[in-house]
């Protein structure tokens, strides 16, 4: 018999928000590059996030996950 399937969340990305593009996560305190914009599906939770954002601090580094994408800021 199959799981049930999870919660969606559908992430707000502003629209300047591009892979490539420069950040500061002020809920992380932190500023990175964007890697990628996507599906992620939470392996603790198992809920899927349509527009999960991952970046990367400049210079090299763990990855992490944005938590909300819509507080994102330049650069």
């Amino acid at each position: 018999m199959s799981r049930p399937s999870r919660e969606r969340q559908r992430q707000t990305v502003p629209g300047w928000v591009t892979e490539g593009t420069a950040i500061s996560d002020p809920i992380e305190g932190r500023h990175g590059i964007v890697q990628f914009i996507g599906e992620w599906q939470d392996p603790a939770t198992r809920i899927t996030m349509s527009n999960a954002v991952f970046a990367r601090p400049m210079g090299g580094g763990r990855e992490w996950i944005v938590k909300d994408p819509s507080s994102l800021e330049r650069g």
